[in-house]
C-alpha cells in the first residue's frame, strides 16, 4: 500500500489516523471509541472533564488512568460528583491513581453543579451539547492531514466554550471543548483513508439526535 499523509499502516493491515495505531492503548481506543456519538449524559460529562484533566498532559496519560478516574468520580455521575465536598478533594488528591491536581479535581466538582442546572433547563446534557454540531455541509467530504492540521477549533467549539464559561464551567478552553466534540462524535474527524472514518460516518448518519 502507498503512503498517505496523517496515516498509519498498522500490523493488520488496517490504516489509521497518525495517532490511532501505537501503543496498543490508542489503538482500540482509536477504532472502538473516538468519533463515534453519544448521547450519554455521564460519558459526556467524563469526557469534559477527562479532556480538562488532560490540560498540559497527553491524551495517553488520561486514557491509561481513565479506569481509576472513574472509580474516584463516582463512574462521572454527576448527580453524585456535584455533592463532594472538602473531604473528597482530600481524598482524591491523596489517590495516586489519578492525576491529583486541586484545581482540576474541584474544577471536576464545580462542573458537576453546573451540569446539574444545564441539564434542569435544557433537559439532558446531550440535548445541550448536540445544538453545537457542526454543519457538515461546510466541512471538508474528505477530510486529509494538510486540512486538519490547518485548522484550529471549529466556530461551534468556541461557541460551546464560551457559553459553558459564561455559565461558570471550567477547564473548557476551545482546544478543550473542540477534543471533546471530536471525540464524542459530533464531528467526524478521522483522516480520509483511515479504515474507521466510512463506520464514524455510517454511525453519525443513523444516530438519533437529541430532542
Amino acid at each position: 500500500m502507498s503512503a498517505i499523509a496523517g496515516l498509519i499502516l498498522g500490523e493488520d493491515r488496517k490504516r489509521r489516523c497518525f495517532w490511532g495505531s501505537a501503543p496498543p492503548d490508542y489503538r482500540v481506543y482509536h477504532d472502538s471509541e473516538w468519533g463515534l456519538p453519544v448521547d450519554d449524559d455521564n460519558r459526556l460529562f467524563e469526557k469534559i472533564c477527562l479532556e480538562g484533566f488532560q490540560s498540559g498532559l497527553s491524551w495517553l496519560t488520561i486514557l491509561r488512568k481513565r479506569e481509576n478516574f472513574r472509580r474516584a468520580f463516582a463512574d462521572f455521575d454527576f448527580r453524585k460528583v456535584a455533592k463532594f465536598g472538602a473531604r473528597d478533594v482530600t481524598r482524591l488528591l491523596k489517590d495516586a491513581g489519578i492525576v491529583r491536581h486541586r484545581g482540576k479535581i474541584e474544577s471536576t466538582i464545580n462542573n458537576a453543579r453546573r451540569a446539574l442546572e444545564l441539564e434542569a433547563e435544557a433537559g439532558s446534557l446531550s440535548a445541550y451539547f448536540w445544538r453545537y454540531e457542526p454543519d457538515t455541509k461546510a466541512r471538508p467530504r474528505a477530510l486529509d492531514f494538510e486540512a486538519l492540521r490547518g485548522q484550529g477549533p471549529l466556530p461551534e467549539a468556541v461557541a460551546l466554550s464560551k457559553d459553558l464559561k459564561k455559565r461558570g464551567w471550567s477547564f473548557v478552553g476551545p482546544t478543550t471543548v473542540y477534543a471533546f466534540m471530536q471525540a464524542m462524535g459530533m464531528v467526524n474527524d478521522h483522516i480520509a483513508g483511515c479504515h474507521c472514518r466510512t463506520a464514524a460516518e455510517k454511525a453519525r448518519k443513523a444516530f438519533q439526535r437529541p430532542g
